[in-house]
């Protein structure tokens, strides 16, 4: 069991988030409670203000547990930059990819088990930086991330909107600017309606989808919606530490970061660098 001198910890949750509902805060408690840490606070973001180091320092609060979806994980991690103590990231979303990446297990009391046992690590993962921001996760770049809003639609269990995007995503992936990436040979000569880069401990991972016929759309957008991008059709074009990614047509990139919207310049730098504050790892490959 961890000592409770350490304590206390701050929880962070997100109401709105997928596998979140109006008992998440409570059980997520118990669990953290039952393994020696004594909650303090919980914080229901976006209701309540994300903790600031200073705000965290005053308390004496040396950990925070976060039971979100990436895009809040996200914003949490980047608001904690520089914060000298550490974050405990579980899965709180519908797709969570930062929790699998730090843990390979989406179970929550798998997760707490191991980490109460001190069995886990901080560590600064490489992220991904782009003048919109930085992916923990993984980013996505092209007029492909269009389909995002039919996912959305989809969650809301909104119909009627959920069609009418997907008109919209389809005429954006067909007819959009391809994304080049500038310095690879191996790239299409179009470009790619979806650009998927994921950081690692080696770099980032750079993967070039693309369409050649309508059933290829059909398959691209279904795995996009269920976030299972590698069962469509794709490049693998290698790895690097930073790349340029151009639109054809020179106007912006819009980007999913986390599964958060945003959007580059044309000809925009993509980084990889340590995260800003200590996360804490269960597994050795991240």
């Amino acid at each position: 069991m961890p000592d409770p001198a350490r304590t206390p910890c701050w929880l962070v949750v997100n109401p709105a988030s997928g596998s979140n509902d109006g008992k998440s805060a409570e059980t997520v408690t118990a669990a953290l409670s039952a393994r020696g840490w004594e909650v303090g606070r919980v914080i229901a973001f976006p209701d309540d203000p994300l903790p600031d180091p200073a705000t965290l320092d005053a308390a004496g609060v040396g950990l925070v547990a976060v039971y979100t979806g990436d895009g809040t994980i996200n914003a949490l991690v980047s608001h904690l930059a520089g914060w000298r103590g550490k974050v405990l990231v579980l899965p709180g979303g519908t797709m969570n990819l930062l929790p699998l990446r730090l843990h390979r297990t989406t179970d929550l009391d798998t997760i707490l088990d191991i980490v109460a046992a001190g069995g886990a690590l901080a560590r600064r993962p490489l992220c991904l930086r782009c003048p919109a921001g930085a992916a923990l996760a993984g980013l996505l770049v092209g007029p492909g991330t269009a389909w995002n809003r039919v996912r959305e639609s989809m969650r809301s269990g909104a119909i009627a909107e959920m069609a009418k995007e997907a008109i919209a995503a389809l005429r954006e992936t067909t007819t959009g600017p391809g994304v080049r990436v500038a310095d690879r040979r191996a790239s299409r000569e179009g470009g790619y309606p979806l650009v998927e880069l994921t950081p690692g401990e080696h770099g980032v991972q750079i993967l070039g989808y693309y369409a050649d016929a309508a059933l290829d759309y059909t398959a691209q957008a279904w795995a996009t919606l269920r976030h299972r991008f590698r069962e469509g059709p794709h490049d693998k074009l290698g790895l690097a530490e930073a790349i340029v990614l151009e639109s054809l047509d020179g106007g912006p990139l819009a980007c999913l970061i986390d599964g958060e919207p945003g959007e580059c310049p044309s000809g925009s730098t993509f980084a990889v660098e340590p995260c800003g504050v200590d996360l804490l790892a269960t597994s050795h490959d991240i």
